[in-house]
């Protein structure tokens, strides 16, 4: 039993809820001599991921982090026990259901779906702004090159992304 609590926790940390590209999903294969993850429901695994962004946020460790994009009936089966979570680890969520796309990631990633946004304080207002400024940009016709890289980088940085890991993600390496 303890060697499926740890791979939750590594899967909840490493996975695609942080948006950065597919991730490992709770049915792809174990490694030999261990339980298959696919014997993990992907609403445990993904309130599971959702917790432990949350007690991260919580403990300052990130500024902003995002559940894994899901559809709508999914958000709305496990919203009550996320906001459980959020509550108890001092952070707010915030349901989107148009997410901010950057070139950090993939559009494809969450077309059509929902975002759990995990912060405390300020952060989503920042991430509105954001937003905002990117979609003015757009209007003018002024959303490429240092503008669009800025819209980017910023967002990186409201995720507590190292510059290192912002750059990785701009040039595709991830």
């Amino acid at each position: 039993m303890k060697a499926r609590k740890c791979w939750v926790l590594a899967a909840a940390l490493f996975s695609g809820a942080g948006c950065s590209g597919g991730g490992e999903s709770p049915d792809q294969g174990a490694a030999p001599g261990e339980e298959s993850p696919a014997s993990i429901d992907l609403r445990s695994f993904r309130l599971g991921s959702i917790a432990a962004f949350a007690e991260m946020v919580g403990a300052g460790v990130k500024k902003l982090a995002l559940s894994a994009p899901m559809e709508a009936e999914e958000v709305t089966a496990l919203l009550e026990q996320a906001e459980v979570f959020a509550r108890e680890q001092g952070v707010e969520l915030y349901l989107e259901e148009d997410f901010l796309v950057t070139d950090l990631f993939s559009a494809e990633l969450t077309e059509g779906k929902q975002v759990l946004l995990i912060y405390r304080g300020s952060t989503a207002e920042e991430y509105l702004q954001l937003k905002a400024e990117k979609r003015a940009l757009e209007s003018r016709g002024e959303y490429e090159g240092e503008a669009r890289l800025g819209v980017a980088r910023r967002f990186g940085a409201l995720l507590s992304y190292t510059d290192e890991k912002i750059q990785s993600l701009l040039e595709g390496r991830e």
